[in-house]
């Protein structure tokens, strides 16, 4: 339970955060801690999925000292393994929602764009709220629907009132 409320917090501060490095390494956090809380309710593809952002979040922190060619190939590879990961750890259909969360949220947080970040907390949210049902992680879903609340708030604030304004 520890694991899924830190998950939880760290995600919703990571949205928070206009930093876009800052906000990977809160994100990376979260993943962490999910990945943790996913094993001990026995979701393989969401535990796994969760190592992979681990590893995936830190390196994204390091765009900028990263060749182009070479940062294109890391956002192929991630995408890559997260479909290899859904196929080896494929529990029915309940496996797709994790991994279509994690494919937008990878290609959204490769991008330097802060909006696409706070747009991936709503798909992450959506996606994993679904997966987490499945499981009766009604803490986790409880989460994810504060998720999409909070995306949708920071994408209002930091993204569309500044515009209208």
């Amino acid at each position: 339970m520890i694991f899924s409320v830190l998950a939880f917090l760290f995600l919703v501060i990571s949205l928070c955060i206009k930093d876009r490095k800052k906000s990977l390494t809160v994100q990376s956090l979260n993943c962490l801690c999910e990945s943790l809380y996913n094993f001990v309710i026995y979701a393989y593809t969401g535990a796994i999925l969760g190592l992979i952002n681990f590893i995936r979040s830190f390196i994204y922190i390091s765009k900028d000292k990263i060749n182009k060619v070479i940062y294109i190939f890391i956002l192929l590879f991630f995408e890559g393994i997260i479909i290899v990961n859904c196929i080896v750890t494929w529990n029915g259909y309940i496996s797709i929602f994790p991994t279509i969360g994690s494919i937008i949220r990878t290609f959204c947080l490769w991008q330097s764009n802060m909006k696409l970040v706070r747009v991936s907390g709503i798909t992450t949210g959506l996606f994993y709220g679904i997966y987490y049902l499945y499981y009766q992680s009604f803490f986790m879903v409880a989460g994810d629907i504060i998720l999409i609340i909070t995306g949708i708030y920071a994408i209002w604030i930091n993204d569309i009132r500044k515009k209208c304004v």
